[in-house]
This record gives structure tokens, C-alpha cells and sequence, in this order.
């Protein structure tokens, strides 16, 4: 993206000039969510990698956005962004 600018090639006083815009390539899962079954009382891990490093990511359950609490943790480093769910319970299904 940093490449985006106005190039000119010079020939005597002649001049061409051309814009070039370099778009931002989109982020897609590299590696997607896997279904996951865990004992009620248990710690779990879900875990996603992305095609960009620390591409923003938002962990979701039942459409409400998750917060780092003593029930989530949510952590990025890199490609890998996780959600560590303690002492799951039934609802956390």
C-alpha cells in the first residue's frame, strides 16, 4: 500500500506520469473455527488464524460481542487470535 503514489518517466522535456493506487489486500481466515466438545466444569480453547498479523478480531456468542472477564479470555499474537472459555457451562454451548 505504501507503493500507492504518482510515477513519472522523463524523456528530454517530455513527461509521462501515471497514479497507482495499491489496494489493501482483504483479511480471510487461514485457519477457521472448529467445532469443539468439552466436559461442563472444563476450560476451553477456540482458536482462528488470519492472513494478516494482528488483523483486528472480534469474538461473538448469540450476536453480542465478548469481553476479556473472569469467564473469557481473549488474547492476539500474530496470525493467532484466541478465546479461552473457563469453567464452561451448559449455556456457554
Amino acid at each position: 500500500k505504501s507503493d500507492s503514489d504518482t510515477y513519472t518517466c522523463d524523456i528530454g522535456d517530455a513527461q509521462s506520469r501515471a497514479k497507482l493506487v495499491v489496494q489493501e489486500k482483504p483479511c480471510v481466515f487461514t485457519k477457521e473455527l472448529v467445532d469443539t466438545e468439552v466436559t461442563e466444569g472444563e476450560d476451553v480453547t477456540l482458536h482462528c488464524e488470519t492472513s494478516k498479523s494482528d488483523s483486528p478480531v472480534k469474538w461473538c456468542k448469540d450476536g453480542k460481542s465478548l469481553r476479556n472477564s473472569s469467564k473469557y479470555n481473549i488474547s492476539q499474537s500474530g496470525f493467532e487470535a484466541k478465546l479461552v472459555i473457563h469453567r464452561t457451562e451448559e449455556r456457554d454451548s
